[in-house]
């Protein structure tokens, strides 16, 4: 697969500390193209009161040539390659690395996600759900951890699953799904938000779930304890206004209460393949469950307004270590929306400035 001839610059521009998913889609936004971002990169953190260390080229070009001899690759946001459903998402990765079938991300998907101390009857059940929806033509998501997402994935591989992973693309985790990977890599596609050679570290995995969550129509919680990271994947889902669906069990077993409480809450109850089916249907077929599409950058004529200082003190004012909604500070300061997204792009550059699920924002 051929790379943007900008690759390098994109890639510098994400590997960039302070650089997320949403401010790179804003700098891109404000500047045109990532060499032009990363040219004025230095001057926005000045106005900051910050410097900051933009990632080498000899560091983006590296890690391109490793991905090359691992037989990987990198999906660009805005070109054919990127997953559409997974594109539309607010906080979609700007680049993922892909080893494997990329043909998979043509074809509809749904993620299936659980415990990972799983019951040996949770995942004989995921295993045989995962290989019913298979064979009906889904593909299946989840995160190659153990227990329900290691048997989720064996039960589809040999007619199409994904693996969104915390580290690298190259990295097996948990190290005795270190076969399972390999499998994987070889029929099925393994992505990774990560650089090449990466050790998953907490804070990765949640970034890890809202990739499951972002590729698929809908997610299938098989089972889940109240606070687990399946619950997680689950709310972010229905967050990106995908279908939220959860196996029943007992009110006695721990595992089953986070699925039993998203039943509660409006999730589909499924207990077969063709109640996940029924449950899809409403996102049509084909195209509208998974096609690539050819999602355009933001163009140079929707760079944001340039804020001055008056602006910035404005916004400044209005926030807290306490998210609050971007638009309600839209709202209190009075301000165009461009010129308090102009604000807070320059405060998240110097590290002043945490972004919150919902559209909210913090100070760091």
């Amino acid at each position: 697969m051929s790379l943007p001839v900008d690759a390098v610059a994109r890639l510098r521009l994400i590997r960039t500390e302070s650089i997320g998913p949403v401010t790179y889609r804003q700098l891109i936004a404000r500047f045109g193209d990532a060499e032009r971002a990363l040219a004025a990169l230095p001057d926005l953190a000045r106005r900051g009161g910050r410097t900051l260390a933009v990632a080498p080229a000899d560091t983006a070009e590296a890690e391109l040539e490793t991905l090359g001899k691992l037989g990987a690759t990198m999906i660009f946001m805005g070109t054919p390659a990127y997953p559409a459903l997974l594109a539309a998402t607010e906080t979609a990765p700007p680049v993922l690395a892909a080893h494997g079938d990329l043909g998979l991300l043509d074809r509809p998907a749904v993620a299936i996600v659980g415990a990972r101390n799983a019951s040996a009857a949770g995942s004989r059940f995921a295993r045989q759900l995962a290989a019913d929806l298979a064979a009906a033509d889904l593909v299946v998501v989840s995160g190659l951890a153990r227990g329900i997402d290691a048997a989720a994935h064996q039960g589809a591989l040999a007619q199409g699953t994904i693996a969104a992973v915390a580290g690298g693309v190259d990295v097996p985790y948990p190290p005795e799904n270190a076969p399972l990977t390999a499998d994987i890599a070889a029929q099925g596609l393994i992505l990774a938000e990560q650089p090449p050679g990466t050790q998953p570290q907490a804070r990765h995995f949640p970034r890890r779930n809202r990739i499951i969550a972002g590729l698929a129509a809908g997610t299938l919680v098989v089972e889940g304890a109240l606070r687990s990271g399946s619950l997680i994947t689950a709310r972010l889902a229905a967050e990106m206004g995908r279908e939220v669906m959860a196996i029943p069990g007992s009110p006695l077993d721990p595992r089953a209460q986070g699925c039993n409480q998203l039943i509660r809450e409006g999730a589909t109850l499924v207990q077969s393949a063709a109640d996940v089916l029924e449950a899809l249907s409403s996102f049509g077929s084909g195209p509208q469950l998974g096609l690539r599409f050819q999602a355009a950058e933001p163009a140079a004529a929707e760079i944001a307004l340039e804020a001055g200082d008056a602006a910035h003190a404005e916004v400044m004012a209005l926030l807290s270590p306490t998210p609050v909604a971007i638009d309600e500070i839209v709202r209190l300061s009075g301000l165009p929306s461009a010129a308090v997204a102009s604000v807070l792009l320059d405060l998240e550059i110097a590290g002043r400035l945490a972004r919150h699920a919902g559209g909210r924002v913090a100070l760091a």
